[in-house]
């Protein structure tokens, strides 16, 4: 479905550099939900938009490529990085981050459904019929058509959010690029919000690409998830086995702090902060913070491999056969 290949993409900055994502490789495989972890800062939302092709200045591509394939309606789609948009909707779509700023404020909401479908698929209806499948697909989802004659302030924060991601679903797209979905939502609309892209994505039998730093929403829906430091992903493997037997030191540490029920014992943070990406520091980025960092861990840069059957991480130690322990 979308194959990400040897990719580095940096800001240009009158200071210099900075290199945002540095040498990803990964997989999102058809049907299936793939989240991407990470703190604030690491390069998550810069990757969904090199996956999404929204690269402008001072976003530059360095190297790599990103291909893109599918099938809709008989035709079939391979698109390297700079062709990609020509099949957003049909073939992707992009729910981005505080989506609920990108609807126009002073726009009907039926206005917006029919700018968003591109004109071949149209199937030379009228505007009528155009809102009345748009009108049964919010029913589908739970929301009152009377919604289309809205503008969008006057809908609260969970509705415009559906409504954003009806509007990214619309089409039926092979593949579905979800930055931050429940950030500044309540924990019931936020349940709702992850039910209703879970459905879909079953009701479609796409694949779902879900951004957040919230541990807890990868847990829910995610089958596969990479955990992402400083530009690069460290950890790659399915949701359960990350969580149940996290392999990379920092994995290991993010998932001991997390709190769960019944669990009595204090629990400690990571020590240290992310580095800064415009200068990062030789060698593995977290070594300063890994209570397991070796000289070498803080000269060379360790290689993303398979350290276990399904399982990819990039340590020394975990190359090399080593495990950490604690």
């Amino acid at each position: 479905m979308l194959k990400v290949e040897n990719l580095s993409a940096s800001y240009k900055t009158i200071d210099g550099d900075v290199h945002v994502i540095k040498d990803l490789d990964f997989t999102v495989r058809d049907n299936e939900i793939f989240g991407i972890a990470g703190e604030s800062g690491c390069g998550k939302t810069t990757l969904l938009k090199t996956l999404y092709d929204i690269i402008e200045y001072p976003l530059v591509i360095d190297q790599g490529k990103v291909v893109l394939s599918g099938e809709k309606n008989g035709a079939k789609f391979s698109y390297e990085t700079g062709e990609i948009r020509k099949t957003w909707w049909n073939n992707i779509s992009y729910v981005p981050q505080a989506a609920q700023s990108v609807l126009n404020p002073i726009i009907r909401l039926k206005k917006q459904f029919l700018d968003s479908i591109p004109k071949e698929d149209k199937k030379n209806e009228t505007e009528a019929q155009t809102l009345t499948r748009v009108a049964n697909y919010l029913e589908e989802l739970s929301l009152s058509p009377d919604v289309l004659e809205a503008y969008p302030f006057q809908l609260s924060g969970g509705m415009r959010q559906r409504v954003i991601i009806a509007l990214a679903t619309f089409m039926a797209p092979n593949l579905v690029l979800a930055d931050e979905p429940t950030t500044a939502l309540d924990v019931v609309v936020q349940r709702g919000i992850l039910m209703m892209l879970m459905r879909l994505q079953k009701q479609l039998k796409n694949s779902l690409v879900i951004v957040s730093h919230d541990m807890g929403v990868h847990y829910q829906i995610t089958d596969r998830m990479a955990i992402m430091y400083s530009g690069s992903i460290i950890e790659l493997g399915d949701t359960e086995a990350i969580f149940n037997d996290p392999v990379h030191p920092y994995t290991r540490m993010l998932v001991g702090a997390l709190p769960r029920v019944g669990d009595k014992s204090q629990k400690v943070g990571i020590p240290g902060r992310p580095p800064a990406l415009k200068n990062p520091p030789p060698g593995c980025r977290f070594a300063p913070r890994c209570p397991h960092a070796t000289d070498r861990c803080r000269k060379e840069v360790p290689k993303f491999t398979e350290v276990k059957p399904g399982r990819f991480a990039a340590c020394h130690i975990l190359n090399e056969g080593g495990k950490i322990d604690g």
